[in-house]
């Protein structure tokens, strides 16, 4: 035990038994009936103690101005279980309830805006809520996102066009109850609907629950949830405590939000020379890496974002012999932007870059914009066209959207989806073309299943999953089958694919007559919605990546919260090996040579044109060893993080300054409390046993001589 029965309250000893059989008979850990199951399961932590072993916290983001999220006290806030049964249920938790504060559980349809506010404001009697998240999506929709995303960061400010600054003209996530954006002052945690439920409930139905109206007698079911954080005010406090050096190795307060954006281009482009290139001419096939929701750990992003790739990379490997065989007079960069969730992270630090000459291109390089949004859609609703009002005055700049929307319908010829324009007034949607609009006027379109406001119901939230994009399989089958099922979401987006990658041919310059040969493949496109949205661990994704990789491929659906940069991104480096299998071929090279980049020892060339990856490849029938490859693609990764930490302004309100907070280790666990009577009774106790005891210590050191004396022996005495 050591240091943890330290930690433990000397008044909890006397309640172990019984909290030990509630645990028991839920079958929480080793079964006690196995003999010797468990030698350390004596401990008298273990006995107080059950943690919580799936959980997923709210934490604390900060940026120029102010912070969100939540936190516990240093070493964690206890609390009484309350289960909170309906909204008029709260008058027990805020005002009559006589064991304050209270840990409050949630059902998810009580995880609500005016709910969470009336508990913030009683904070001094709630120290933390529990939300269990259900097995299926509330059909009311959820989204704890801002009913105007990215508001302030994009293009549509008072100085671009008043009347369509801050949502005036549009709402486009009407259902955005903006908790995702206030700050708590205790722990909020989620947790599944599983056997951590069931032994809170347990718990609280056996000990907490009111009997005929009358109050619980103690002992008492509580719980501790610790999820202390470390960055407090905003971005410039936390960076400033950074650099506050008391020792060898100083302690990070917060760390800024950022990963890589990829890319790669239709044809070969020299990335070491930076800057503008001459008769380089770009059309931008772009998509968003990043989802997020209330609680870490939690993105699906399944509409928001995983469409959105899904499609862009379909479209790209739909393409790639297209472009090689008949190449259109402009280049196609596919771009994918990491961190747009954030007041455009990835977007923002590329047009940077484009404008001070750190990138392989500039903005006169570009030609046009296509931006693929949520594109997930039922046949009946159709595909809407947005495009900038503000910068289609320009004559030139509407001549070329007119183009692109005007390739897109064409393109749309004998397939299953249909494609308008809303009224030409209305702005842009949250986008990441915004962000290339704010540096000049450039022809874009964003292409989304939305008209005037998202027609996704869950967006930035943990319900944005694949059961809201009906990808489901049999329960018999097996993942090999999984892989090779196609569901009704599969061609849906497999047509919206084809679609964008013709609109990109034409607006890039091809033939019309090569459009017949465009056609994404519906098995590529189920076997990214598969790694994406089930399991990335998965037979078709282990071929495609390093053998060092492979341990990084998850049994759960992809994470797309964008996370600091210091951390591994899942989202990004899937993006990464899929674009580079997507546009890339197989060469004949050694593995050495492949991850030295080059094709043979003297080639020095090669590495300046293309990225050289050595997969793991799959295994011939009857064996477990590997075929391994090299992919030679165009694929480049590129910093993400917002120029506001470059310059070291950390008030601007030009970039993004989201900062995310470092925190001490996230538990919960709960066990039985005593009456704070008995606390004070086993410590009276205590106290005047040890008082006791120094009396009785001291009478007897001071007597010691004539207590202990004996009839000492002559010193001539013989035997």
């Amino acid at each position: 035990m050591g240091s943890t029965c330290s930690k433990i309250h000397f008044s909890f000893f006397k309640l172990s038994v019984d909290f030990l059989s509630v645990s028991r008979n839920l079958k929480w850990g080793p079964d006690p009936h196995v003999e010797n199951a468990c030698v350390g399961c004596n401990s008298v932590e273990k006995k107080i103690y059950v943690h919580l072993n799936y959980t997923f916290p709210c934490v604390r983001l900060l940026n120029a101005t102010h912070q969100i999220g939540c936190q516990s006290s240093l070493s964690g806030n206890v609390g009484v279980l309350h289960e909170l049964e309906s909204e008029e249920n709260l008058d027990w938790v805020l005002t009559s309830g006589p064991n304050p504060p209270y840990m409050v559980i949630l059902e998810s349809r009580l995880f609500t805006r005016s709910i969470m506010m009336k508990l913030k404001e009683g904070s001094g009697r709630v120290a933390g809520v529990v939300v269990v998240a259900p097995n299926i999506n509330p059909p009311e929709g959820f989204s704890p996102h801002t009913a105007c995303p990215n508001d302030n960061s994009g293009v549509y400010t008072e100085n671009y066009d008043p009347t369509l600054a801050h949502c005036n003209a549009t709402v486009w996530n009407p259902l955005g109850n903006g908790l995702a954006y206030e700050e708590f002052d205790f722990p909020i945690f989620s947790v599944k609907d599983d056997n951590d439920t069931r032994v809170i409930r347990q718990c609280y139905q056996d000990h907490n629950r009111r009997v005929n109206g009358s109050n619980p007698q103690f002992p008492l079911c509580a719980m501790q949830l610790r999820s202390s954080m470390s960055a407090v005010t905003n971005t410039a406090t936390c960076k400033r405590r950074n650099d506050i050096n008391f020792s060898l190795t100083p302690d990070r307060v917060c760390d800024e939000l950022g990963d890589f954006n990829i890319w790669a281009s239709s044809r070969p482009m020299n990335t070491t020379t930076k800057g503008h290139k001459e008769f380089e001419s770009v059309v931008i096939a772009a998509a968003r890496m990043d989802s997020r929701s209330f609680f870490f750990d939690i993105a699906p992003g399944a509409e928001s974002t995983a469409s959105g790739i899904v499609t862009l990379l379909a479209a790209a490997h739909a393409l790639r012999r297209a472009t090689q065989e008949a190449p259109p007079n402009r280049t196609i960069l596919y771009t994918f932007f990491q961190g747009e969730t954030f007041d455009y992270i990835g977007s923002s630090r590329m047009v940077y870059d484009m404008e001070n000459n750190q990138f392989p291109l500039d903005l006169d390089n570009i030609h046009s914009v296509l931006e693929v949004s949520q594109v997930y859609i039922l046949i009946y609703l159709g595909l809407w066209l947005h495009s900038d009002p503000v910068s289609r005055k320009n004559s030139s700049v509407k001549e070329e959207v007119e183009k692109l929307v005007n390739g897109l319908k064409s393109a749309s010829a004998g397939l299953n989806v249909s494609v308008d324009e809303p009224d030409v007034s209305q702005p842009l949607p949250p986008s990441s073309f915004q962000r290339f609009l704010l540096a000049r006027p450039i022809p874009g379109v964003v292409i989304g299943n939305y008209r005037s406001s998202f027609t996704n119901r869950y967006y930035e939230s943990m319900y944005d999953n694949a059961e809201y994009l009906n990808v489901s399989y049999p329960e018999n089958m097996t993942s090999e089958e999984q892989l090779e099922h196609f569901p009704e979401t599969v061609k849906t987006l497999t047509e919206v694919a084809t679609l964008v990658a013709r609109a990109l041919y034409v607006q890039a310059g091809g033939n019309e007559t090569q459009l017949a040969n465009i056609t994404a493949d519906p098995q590529i496109v189920n076997q990214m919605l598969y790694s994406f949205l089930v399991r990335a661990n998965n037979s078709w994704l282990q071929q495609l990546v390093p053998t060092d990789f492979t341990n990084h491929l998850a049994d759960r659906p992809t994470n797309f919260y964008v996370g600091v940069i210091q951390y591994f991104s899942e989202p990004t480096t899937l993006v990464q090996y899929m674009l580079a299998n997507m546009t890339g071929s197989v060469v004949n090279v050694t593995q050495e040579d492949c991850q030295k980049q080059r094709e043979d020892k003297d080639d020095d060339q090669s590495k300046h044109l293309y990225t050289y990856m050595w997969v793991q490849g799959a295994a011939p029938p009857n064996s477990t060893e590997r075929e391994g490859f090299c992919v030679r693609s165009t694929v480049h990764r590129s910093i993400a993080v917002s120029p506001a930490f470059e310059l070291h302004e950390y008030t601007t309100s030009n970039y993004s300054t989201w900062t995310e907070s470092v925190w001490k280790p996230i538990t919960g666990r709960i066990f039985l409390v005593a009456s704070h009577d008995l606390e004070m009774l086993t410590l009276g106790v205590g106290i005047t046993v040890l008082l006791t005891s120094l009396v009785l210590t001291y009478v007897i050191s001071s007597k010691a001589d004539i207590l202990f004396s004996s009839g000492r022996e002559p010193t001539s005495a013989t035997y």
